[in-house]
């Protein structure tokens, strides 16, 4: 199959990007980009603005100066609900557009545009969600505890200026579940898409522009870490800081959020247990284990099951089933409708996916398939074989660290205190699933895994219920109640019924 990435990269007419401050589009103030390749072929995408500390600062004065002075704050709940459902029918009128902007940025194959998590219905579901709850940020009244004549209730208020830093692998969702509560509660925000996944955002911004919104309220800038989001994170203005990608930067955003005593959200990715019992339907759970480190993202994704649990009775037959999941995957062309899985980002992670490979087999577990990158007519793209390893101990590398690739560690269980055990052994505790036909075995699974989410038999995304994990995995959660709530804070008012002091 033949690439054509230039040529859908021409049919957008994709130049450059610029960034947003205050209403305005403008270049970088020093006048410099970055240039975007494509993962598939190296081919030369398009070029953006890189924000400098000076851009950086004028965004994050502008979302400044509209949450003190301008009107978004104080809108009524039904321009602000208005102006989000808006949005919603922007996004779905032009959901054509944002999927081939999200493929030139990251590969992700359009055919998974009917795939929900994937899909221009999930990132308007997310919009559609928070604009319920714009006229619902009510607080509570309180009886006086110690008596007297005076009423006591509190208040949800914006939080106020957001930094918002989201990578790669899901930019138009991941921009959704950040620009959503923020804006329902009231919030300014200052965005920063990753340099790996730009124009989609881009674009997005401009229908926040054209669903209403008023200037000042949405900032984007655009640039790698440094000098960027380094200049984002550290700025003084911002009140809260919301991020999600690696738990290296993680650390990085969490100690400038401490030094200026910023709020802050954090969703730093797992190692994700799939525990499959004996009496499992084994089929579905390996195709569908192998599913989530194959398909679309080609396991770059926070809640991808890249460590299998399996019980020793059902261990040959799950292993069967994922080799020949493997070799139903078809890489190419994204644009391409047989086109199931998507490259690595750059040859930055390619290469770390094949060292991790690399260490499976020198610490003594067995290659099944795979381990190698493909070569032939995709060898200047970043592909790696759907790989799958047998006889991994939990101790092992590839069973610990989050490899963000295609690669599967299956770790054998004798029983269910076992693999309770063995599934919480981790320093994350984003997700899980797990798989038996036992409903007194699954309520006691989900109830003993330490995860934010356990799918029993199957695992989704939905955008009203609260997402995020345990232990590294992160601070906070987003979706439903939770997620809005953390774009607020919480104002206790004691307010006195006499004319007597209390």
């Amino acid at each position: 199959m033949v690439l054509s990435i230039k040529a859908h990269r021409d049919a957008t007419g994709l130049t450059t990007g610029e960034l947003l401050i205050d209403g305005a589009w403008r270049p970088a103030a020093d006048g410099r980009t970055w240039t975007h390749r494509h993962p598939a072929t190296g081919e030369e995408v398009g070029e953006f603005a890189t924000a400098d500390a000076a851009d950086v600062d004028a965004a994050v004065r502008a979302a400044r100066r509209a949450f003190d002075e301008g009107p978004w704050p104080r809108a009524r709940a039904t321009e602000r609900i208005r102006v989000l459902r808006r949005l919603c029918d922007l996004i779905r009128a032009h959901g054509d557009e944002l999927l081939a902007l999200q493929a030139l940025d990251n590969g992700v194959p359009i055919s998974f545009g009917a795939t929900y998590a994937f899909s221009v219905d999930c990132v308007c579901d997310v919009f559609d969600h928070h604009a319920g709850w714009v006229d619902k940020l009510g607080g509570e009244t309180l009886p006086a505890y110690q008596g007297g004549d005076h009423l006591v209730m509190t208040l949800r208020e914006p939080v106020g200026v957001v930094a918002a830093v989201i990578p790669w692998n899901g930019p138009l969702l991941l921009a959704a579940q950040k620009l959503a509560p923020a804006l329902a509660a009231g919030c300014t925000v200052v965005l920063k898409p990753s340099e790996y996944a730009t124009f989609s955002v881009l674009r997005l911004a401009r229908l926040v522009e054209e669903a209403g919104l008023p200037p000042g309220v949405l900032n984007v800038v655009t640039g790698p870490g440094e000098p960027t989001g380094d200049a984002l994170i550290n700025h003084p203005l911002v009140d809260k800081i919301t991020f999600t990608g690696s738990r290296a930067v993680g650390r990085r955003v969490l100690t400038a959020a401490a030094s200026g005593m910023k709020r802050v959200g954090l969703e730093l990715g797992g190692k994700s247990p799939s525990i499959v019992f004996a009496d499992a339907e084994v089929y579905a759970a390996a195709a569908t284990t192998m599913g989530t480190v194959t398909l679309g993202l080609s396991g770059q994704a926070c809640v991808a099951q890249s460590r299998a649990l399996v019980h020793r009775d059902v261990y040959d037959e799950f292993l069967a089933v994922a080799e020949g999941m493997a070799a139903l995957v078809n890489y190419g062309d994204p644009f391409h409708p047989e086109t199931t899985a998507s490259p690595l980002i750059n040859e930055r992670q390619l290469d770390r996916v094949l060292g991790y490979i690399e260490r499976g087999s020198a610490e003594g577990a067995r290659l099944v398939c795979g381990g190698a990158r493909v070569d032939g007519e995709l060898s200047a793209g970043n592909f790696v074989a759907p790989t799958v390893f047998a006889d991994v101990s939990n101790d092992a590398t590839i069973a610990r660290e989050e490899i963000f690739g295609p690669v599967l560690a299956v770790v054998p269980f004798t029983d269910e205190d076992e693999a309770i055990r063995m599934a919480n052994d981790t320093s994350y505790g984003l997700s899980a699933t797990v798989w038996t036909t036992d409903v007194k075995r699954a309520v006691r699974a989900a109830r003993a895994v330490r995860a934010g989410t356990v799918g029993i038999n199957g695992y989704q995304l939905e955008p009203h219920v609260a997402f995020g994990g345990y232990g590294q995995s992160g601070i906070g959660r987003e979706g439903g109640r939770s997620s809005i709530e953390a774009y607020t804070e919480l104002k206790t008012v004691l307010l006195p019924t006499t004319d007597e002091l209390m």
